[in-house]
């Protein structure tokens, strides 16, 4: 079975109930979530031996999360203690024309007081197949930083195939540190890359020519972003391939999805999915990028399914509340065979 281990900050996520504004909210929904881990949450979903590694405090919140993480089948055998807190989030869904808001308490969490040396990842990656990290967690700290090249160093040393989601969060770079600062020393160490329409461009000036995202009305022209893949590759010449997910948004509840793989020679575009009814959209690039894993893992001559798989995944994962995408490989497959009836099953 292919081993898939996955680095990052998980966190405590507060969601408002419905559609309550924080000042209307007297309780609130609690359930975990965080980049890295929601990937590893959809590989162990899909049956592959899928470890997430963290760092977090001593305490019962902390077992909480990593409790939650096993009963998905997460392998959280190697995640080091230190610290005094985990991080939080807190979420008000939007709706319509009144867009979500993410307000983050997280300043001095476990893994953002991280130092390099802490773990062994040479012990850690002994057997792994793919190693993931995303932009968020050399956006924590230096020392998040560092422990994240430490592991991608390792892994290429060690032949594991690394694969990055740049994810670009600008009110997380408060170390004194910008992300074009930061990142390049990391990416260049990767095989896969993943974004989406605006991340190359906030963190290395990499944009499509005249492609403005807020002006798309929803429709996106993906023959656009193979010059996107290709400067990419040119910046980073290890890697093989650059995904761009595509997002067009109508309204809060509202987007077209999708996607597109350039291989250096060959953009591949995935079917358009017209979403009308978002339940939750957080953590839907993190259910792209794990549905691209296991596609590029499962599918390894066939870089169209495995797009198409990504993108499947993902169109699901905004049916479902939380960040965790919790669907199967069945279920991903019939959509992609143009199942999206939504009858009941029985």
């Amino acid at each position: 079975m292919p081993k898939v281990i996955t680095f990052g900050e998980i966190m405590l996520r507060l969601s408002t109930p419905g559609y309550l504004r924080f000042g209307q909210a007297k309780q609130y929904d609690a359930t975990f979530g965080g980049g890295e881990a929601n990937v590893a949450v959809s590989l162990a979903n899909y049956g592959l031996d899928a470890k997430f590694v963290t760092r977090l405090p001593k305490n019962d919140i902390a077992k909480a999360c990593i409790n939650d993480l096993r009963s998905y089948g997460v392998d959280t055998s190697d995640i080091v203690y230190g610290g005094d807190r985990v991080g939080i989030y807190f979420l008000e869904t939007g709706a319509v024309a009144r867009p979500s808001k993410v307000v983050y308490d997280r300043a001095n969490s476990s893994i953002s007081t991280i130092q390099p040396g802490e773990i062994d990842w040479k012990s850690v990656l002994q057997g792994a197949d793919w190693f993931h990290w995303t932009g968020i967690t050399p956006a924590l700290s230096q020392g998040a930083a560092d422990a994240c090249l430490e592991a991608i160093k390792a892994a290429n040393e060690m032949g594991i195939t690394v694969s990055c989601d740049l994810n670009y969060r600008k009110n997380l770079w408060k170390y004194g540190k910008q992300a074009s600062e930061i990142m390049p020393a990391l990416v260049e160490g990767c095989d896969v890359i993943l974004g989406n329409e605006e991340d190359a461009e906030k963190v290395f000036g990499i944009k499509p020519e005249g492609f403005d995202v807020t002006s798309t009305g929803g429709q996106i022209d993906q023959q656009r972003f193979q010059s996107v893949g290709e400067q990419l590759m040119a910046k980073f010449p290890r890697a093989k391939k650059v995904i761009i997910t595509l997002r067009g948004s109508i309204n809060a509840n509202h987007n077209t999805w999708g996607g597109v793989l350039w291989d250096g020679q060959t953009l591949y575009q995935s079917p358009r999915y017209d979403i009308t009814h978002i339940v939750d959209r957080v953590g839907g690039g993190d259910s792209f990028m794990g549905g691209l894993i296991y596609g590029l893992i499962s599918y390894p001559e066939d870089d169209q399914r495995a797009l198409n798989f990504a993108v499947a995944a993902s169109c699901l994962k905004h049916t479902i509340f939380g960040d965790f995408n919790q669907v199967t490989v069945a279920e991903v497959e019939n959509l992609m065979k143009g199942d999206g009836s939504g009858r009941v099953s029985r």
